[in-house]
């Protein structure tokens, strides 16, 4: 269970951030709904968990900066329950939960909120409005937080906005402990997935059996699912990088990609292995595999602090040129001839390392080099298309003073461990 105290902490960075007379505002996400009278399950906005901890929805933050008494002050916002919501729903937050698990002092419903607001902002220097700024993000449904940016712009057109993602992506991506240990569970939970599933894999079964196998093992881990939609991908499904049909029968002779992850208290893990549906690798299939892990091992000693993710990419590029001319799949020809783009991207067309927390790739400031808190997905991989053979290995890692600590380095991956554990 997460405390108060990391919440605080999370609001006392932000507010030393903000400006003058700032007022921030940070809203639920909505409850999005599937058809007729079908709603998903809920996923608070990360932002909002953040500052928080509150995990339910229409629920709202105000952070504002009292200039005359020179002080940051917080008001949270939750939905009021009734008998009704009660027998339907189930229990809502009361003020004093929502406030023990928060840090909040001043908890009021969420009805209050507009006239609030109306009273604040005549005096305040700027209004901080919670965008999407993620660089991948699709947007193209209207947000509860976008949604109300929308009137709280059109009300007070006067008004100075700024984004409130300039601080987060910087305060985020470095993480407090407590943040640390949930990572560390998911990762845990993960690990007992994927020690259930070597067992399991055999030709003839499909890829979704195994991605049954592992939501049984997360869910009864206490997680409540996978952390992003699983990629089961058997033989050349391998080779599409986002591959979620997860629907093939399983032959003798093929690996299997398994990119997945578990999630432990809205934090994310993340990992991808490769095995032989058979439990034998054949000779190139271990050539290509040992290459990838490799690069791995190797990209993991880069990541450290002062580096750039940008001249860290380009170092494990040079990396993985030097294993596919080993794989006689680029000749040095080719990579002196392209200019335009790295020669390597033919078989490694993504990046090695992303920010992992709330998020799976999790928020971060570009210009902001790696530091000491930081946490690292590391995920080489060899796509051969014609080959039919596709393999990325992937662990999740803690960036300390010195160097890296790996979160998965209890999660078999040499290929020999693979293929005895498979074969007991």
């Amino acid at each position: 269970m997460l405390s108060q105290d990391l919440f605080k902490q999370n609001r006392n960075k932000f507010s030393k951030k903000m400006s003058e007379g700032g007022l921030a505002l940070f809203h639920s996400n909505d409850q999005m709904p599937t058809n007729a009278d079908g709603l998903m399950p809920f996923r608070q906005n990360n932002d909002l968990f953040y500052l928080t901890g509150i995990d339910q929805e229409e629920s709202s933050l105000m952070i504002y900066h009292d200039m005359k008494k020179n002080i940051f002050k917080e008001i949270l916002f939750i939905k009021k329950t009734s008998d009704l919501i009660k027998v339907w729903e189930g229990h809502k937050l009361t003020k004093e939960e929502a406030k023990e698990k928060s840090g909040i002092e001043s908890v009021i419903w969420n009805d209050e909120f507009d006239r609030i607001l109306n009273n604040l902002i005549p005096d305040a220097s700027c209004i901080y409005i919670n965008t999407n700024e993620h660089p991948r993000a699709k947007v193209i449904v209207e947000t509860r937080n976008a949604r109300l940016n929308k009137k709280l712009k059109s009300k007070y057109p006067d008004k100075k906005f700024k984004k409130s993602a300039n601080i987060l992506h910087q305060i985020r991506s470095v993480k407090e402990n407590q943040e640390l240990n949930c990572i560390k569970k998911a990762c845990n939970i993960t690990k007992k997935g994927f020690d259930r599933i070597l067992k399991f894999i055999k030709p003839g079964i499909f890829e979704y059996n195994i991605q049954a196998e592992l939501i049984h093992e997360f869910i009864n881990n206490n997680s409540k699912g996978f952390a992003y939609e699983p990629i089961i991908a058997s033989g050349k499904n391998a080779c599409i990088l986002h591959y979620t049909d997860n629907n093939k029968l399983l032959n003798p002779g093929e690996l299997i990609l398994m990119d997945f992850g578990a999630e432990y208290n809205n934090y994310a893990s993340d990992l991808t292995r490769c095995v032989p549906v058979n439990g034998r690798f054949t000779d190139r299939q271990k050539e290509v595999y040992k290459s990838v892990l490799t690069v791995m091992n190797e990209a993991k000693k880069l990541l450290k602090p002062g580096v750039y993710l940008s001249e860290y990419e380009e170092s494990v590029g040079l990396l993985m040129e030097k294993e596919l001319v080993k794989l006689n799949l680029l000749s040095m020809n080719d990579i002196r001839k392209n200019s335009n783009m790295p020669a390597y991207k033919k078989y490694f067309m993504h990046g090695t390392s992303h920010h992992l927390g709330l998020d799976v790739h999790d928020v971060s400031d570009a210009q902001q080099p790696i530091s000491e808190g930081m946490v690292f997905t590391c995920e080489p991989g060899i796509y051969i298309p014609e080959e039919g053979l596709g393999i990325r290995l992937e662990n999740d890692v803690f960036i300390t003073k010195n160097g890296t600590q790996d979160l998965m380095e209890d999660i078999i991956i040499e290929a020999e461990e693979i293929e005895e554990t498979m074969n007991n």
